[in-house]
């Protein structure tokens, strides 16, 4: 059963919106919401901040009766989205068909982002798969790189714009697709802190990354939170890998960065993407962490694994 028949069959729908400019957004989106409302479905809006004000702002009174985020915020780590926003909507309306438009990629992106945003909208339609669910995400086509369109059409069974809907001649498994963006990672600058990780370093760790969070500018809670995702992921090193890792600390113009390299193999596409289930022990680190960070970045294979958290400074 193709991506289109199964969601005519009420099954899960993610068409991609192409659109040049705000009347063509509005008109691609407004109408999207009012047969959601009309048809009793819960809807949600996850859109950066200028088209969230929008979308308000047309819908008038019926705003109210719709869940907004601004997904610059909400969705700052596109890791985050998934288990976050999607999966926590669907998940407080359980028996309910659900109505989304969440648009993860937009002109403020940048290129560093991108590969992380390009998984999460494969990924989409593996986690939501037999779900009763429409995720539309609007594509602006006046500012965003051509390679990032052509890439909405093999993560997006349909795709609509001006009115128009067709289905992607190059939709492609999501797993494989998301695959394609598992890429390497630069090695660390010659300047940053490094840090053998193993069990007796867990302190050490802390403390070198809470001071260099504190050196970066961070806010308070901000270096607790990356202390909290570092650790994390360094007791996960230990319990998991034989031979221990590396932790790399550094900072740019604009963030400060932490880079782990060890030689486990991350071999689920959803791990920190998908809630784990209450009583599933362990299996929580990389959620935790996308819930922390503004972006994390994976590159994984068969005996080599590095995670970068990157921290706005």
């Amino acid at each position: 059963m193709s991506p289109a028949v199964a969601a005519r069959a009420g099954g899960f729908a993610h068409p991609a919106l192409f659109y040049g400019d705000h009347e063509e957004y509005l008109a691609g989106t407004v109408p999207f919401i009012h047969a959601g409302l009309a048809a009793g479905e819960p809807v949600m809006v996850a859109v950066p901040g200028d088209n969230l004000d929008h979308i308000r702002t047309a819908l008038g009174r019926d705003a109210d009766r719709v869940q907004l985020h601004d997904m610059s915020v909400a969705g700052r780590n596109p890791g985050r989205i998934l288990p976050g926003v999607l999966l926590a909507f669907a998940a407080a309306h359980p028996g309910k068909r659900v109505r989304i438009i969440g648009e993860p990629i937009w002109a403020g992106r940048t290129a560093t982002e991108y590969p992380a945003c390009a998984q999460h909208e494969a990924l989409i339609n593996a986690a939501f798969a037999g779900r009763p669910a429409t995720i539309l995400c609007p594509y602006d086509t006046s500012s965003l790189d051509r390679s990032w369109l052509d890439d909405a059409y093999r993560t997006h069974p349909t795709v609509q714009m001006g009115g128009a809907v067709w289905e992607s001649p190059h939709y492609a498994d999501p797993v494989v697709v998301a695959a394609g963006f598992n890429l390497p990672l630069r090695d660390p600058p010659a300047h940053a802190a490094t840090i053998i990780v193993d069990l007796p370093a867990l302190p050490a760790i802390r403390r070198l990354v809470t001071a260099e969070a504190i050196a970066a500018g961070l806010a308070p809670d901000r270096v607790s939170d990356l202390t909290l995702a570092v650790n994390e992921l360094a007791t996960n090193t230990v319990r998991h890998t034989a031979a221990g890792g590396t932790l790399a600390v550094w900072t740019d113009r604009t963030r400060l960065i932490c880079q782990f390299s060890d030689t486990g193999h991350i071999t689920n596409p959803l791990a920190g993407r998908i809630p784990v289930p209450p009583r599933q022990p362990g299996s929580r680190g990389l959620i935790l962490v996308n819930q922390l960070c503004d972006l994390v970045r994976v590159h994984t294979r068969p005996g080599a694994t590095t995670i970068r958290l990157h921290m706005h400074r």
